[in-house]
């Protein structure tokens, strides 16, 4: 008969647990309602526009090819060692040729330590937020074979531009130098 009663104690005392924590969130929940509100697709018409983001929001990278030197001071940086350079010395004259400029976003924690060091500023935080893949293969992005509009900078970093990215054999700028 004890353990009864301490079975139903117990019972008891998880309903009433239950019922306290589902009752702090009817109680917010009817605090913070407003029916006026719109679903973020309705505010923002995301994808179709981009979302406004904050002038010091540290998205993904903007990488300008065509002024990096290929010091390899990002990578140094670096806290994670999310950024990758492969580099040839140009035959003939002074430099490298950048073969391979690729940041892992899955490993990235945006901390923008990569854009401090860099002495010729090629590299910088932008404003794109979203960068959606179904693969971690995905999330390796080479900007060295990104379209040009794209890798300098001048046009936004997208699924679509990286996955295209994937499929290009060779890099579509020589660097600098060439």
């Amino acid at each position: 008969m004890k353990q009864f009663i301490s079975w139903l104690d117990d019972i008891f005392t998880a309903v009433k647990t239950v019922a306290d924590g589902l009752a702090v969130t009817m109680r917010y929940w009817l605090s913070t309602y407003d029916p006026q509100r719109r679903t973020y697709t309705e505010k923002f018409e995301y994808p179709e526009l981009p979302v406004p983001v904050a002038a010091r929001y540290r998205g993904f990278h903007r990488y300008d090819l065509s002024t990096c030197i290929a010091c390899d001071q990002c990578a140094k940086a670096c806290p994670v060692d999310c950024i990758y350079i492969n580099k040839e010395r140009v035959e003939g004259a002074k430099g490298f040729r950048v073969d391979c400029f690729a940041i892992d976003y899955s490993k990235c924690m945006f901390c923008a330590l990569c854009v401090e060091p860099c002495p010729v500023d090629c590299i910088f935080m932008g404003a794109t937020h979203d960068l959606s893949c179904y693969s971690r293969d995905g999330c390796i992005v080479d900007f060295s074979r990104l379209p040009l509009e794209t890798a300098w900078g001048r046009a936004t970093l997208n699924p679509t531009a990286v996955a295209q990215s994937k499929v290009i054999a060779e890099p579509v700028h020589g660097g600098p130098n060439q």
